[in-house]
């Protein structure tokens, strides 16, 4: 199983990146997808979430409006649109795969992490 992101980098305030998160070892199809990031000395937020057929979003109310998350399911591939960017956004982002299992848990992949960083 790998989640190999990619597409983070320095950016200005008011900036744009997109993030990408490519697949392979498992169902992406069947995975629900999520951006999660850490800045320095803070918690690990959840950033976004996409169900696996792509049909519903949830962003925190920290992006959203400025963030987008979407898949290619034929390509294995989730992003993250960043448009509207803060420092407060700098962090390190990590995509990652979750899906219930039969037996009520829960099974979750996570990738390394790309870091992202806003400032003039």
């Amino acid at each position: 199983v790998q989640l190999v992101e990619s597409g983070g980098g320095l950016v200005q305030p008011g900036g744009s990146l997109r993030l990408s998160c490519a697949a392979s070892g498992f169902t992406f199809s069947s995975y629900n997808m999520n951006w999660y990031r850490q800045a320095p000395g803070k918690e690990r937020e959840l950033v976004a979430t996409i169900t696996s057929s792509g049909g519903s979003t949830n962003y925190a109310d920290s992006v959203k409006g400025r963030f987008t998350i979407s898949r290619d399911n034929a390509k294995n591939t989730v992003y993250l649109q960043m448009d509207g960017l803060k420092p407060e956004d700098t962090a390190a982002y990590y995509c990652t795969a979750d899906r219930r299992t039969y037996g009520g848990g829960k099974i979750t992949y996570w990738g390394q992490g790309t870091q992202v960083t806003v400032s003039s």
